[in-house]
C-alpha cells in the first residue's frame, strides 16, 4: 500500500470516529392526545354521554389541529419550534401522537396554537395535514376549519337530530385560533438518549361550557365564523390537562 494512501485511509477513519464522539445536541420528544367526554373515554358512534345542560348525545367525528409548538425553558423563556401543523383526529389513532424534534434541554412548560393561524389561513388550500381532502377548509370562505365536533342528540332541532359544530374564523374580534399554554407536573428533559412523552387528555365537555354554555336544543349547528363560533373556541381553549409525562 503506498503511503499516500494510508495517510488518507487513517485521516478518514479518524474523521469518522470523530464525528461518532460529537454529542447530539438535539433529542426526540412526543405529545399524546386522549380523548374522553367528562370521565368517559370518547367512542365514536357507540356511546352516549351528556354535556354540561345534561342533553345526551353522540360523537361521530372529532377533529382539531395543533400549531405553532413552543416549550418552556426553565427560566420561562420560550423555544419555538419549527412551524408544523398536525390535526388530531379521533377517528385515526397515529394521528394522536405527535413525534418532534427539540433542542436538547430542561423545560417546564409545552404551548401551541389550537387552530390554523392566519399567515396559513390567508395561503389557500395547501397540503399533508392541510389539505381540503381532510375536510377541514373552507373552500367558500377561504379558511380553515380549527376544530370540529359531529354528532347527534335528541334535543337537537337539526335534520336527523343531527350536531355539527365546525369551529372557524380567524379575523377581528371573533378569531377562533386559542393560544393554550400548560405547564408540566415533572420537568420535560429533552436528549440524546432520552425520549420524553407527554400525554394531554382533552375533555369533549368543555367544548359547551362554562363559561360560555351551548344547549343543543337551541344550538345544533355551526358552520360559520362569528360569535357563536368564537364562543366555543373560548370553551375549548380549557379541554386540555396534561395526566402524565413519562421520562424515558
Amino acid at each position: 500500500m503506498k503511503p499516500c494512501y494510508l495517510i488518507f485511509t487513517l485521516l478518514i477513519c479518524c474523521m469518522a470516529c470523530k464525528k461518532d464522539l460529537i454529542p447530539k445536541k438535539e433529542g426526540n420528544f412526543k405529545l399524546n392526545f386522549e380523548h374522553k367526554v367528562g370521565t368517559s373515554r370518547l367512542a365514536l358512534g357507540t356511546a352516549t354521554y351528556k354535556n354540561p345542560s345534561a342533553e345526551s348525545y353522540t360523537v361521530t367525528a372529532f377533529k382539531y389541529y395543533i400549531s405553532n409548538i413552543y416549550l418552556v425553558k426553565m427560566d420561562n423563556s420560550l423555544l419555538r419550534l419549527p412551524a408544523t401543523y398536525h390535526l388530531v383526529d379521533e377517528s385515526k389513532p397515529e394521528s394522536k401522537s405527535i413525534l418532534l424534534l427539540a433542542p436538547q434541554g430542561e423545560y417546564r412548560a409545552i404551548g401551541f396554537k389550537l387552530g390554523v393561524d392566519s399567515t396559513r389561513n390567508v395561503s389557500g388550500a395547501q397540503t399533508d395535514a392541510l389539505d381540503p381532502v381532510l375536510g377541514m377548509f373552507w373552500s367558500w370562505n377561504s379558511g380553515y376549519i380549527m376544530a370540529k365536533m359531529e354528532g347527534a342528540s335528541p334535543v337537537s332541532a337539526a335534520p336527523d337530530k343531527k350536531l355539527t359544530f365546525h369551529v372557524g374564523g380567524f379575523k377581528g374580534q371573533y378569531n377562533a385560533v386559542q393560544d393554550i399554554r400548560i405547564q408540566t407536573p415533572i420537568s420535560i428533559n429533552v436528549g440524546p438518549d432520552r425520549e420524553p412523552a407527554v400525554t394531554f387528555t382533552t375533555d369533549l365537555n368543555a367544548w359547551f361550557g362554562p363559561p360560555n354554555i351551548v344547549s343543543f336544543a337551541t344550538t345544533a349547528a355551526i358552520h360559520s365564523p362569528g360569535e357563536a363560533a368564537w364562543k366555543i373556541s373560548v370553551n375549548y381553549k380549557n379541554m386540555f390537562r396534561i395526566t402524565n409525562v413519562t421520562d424515558l
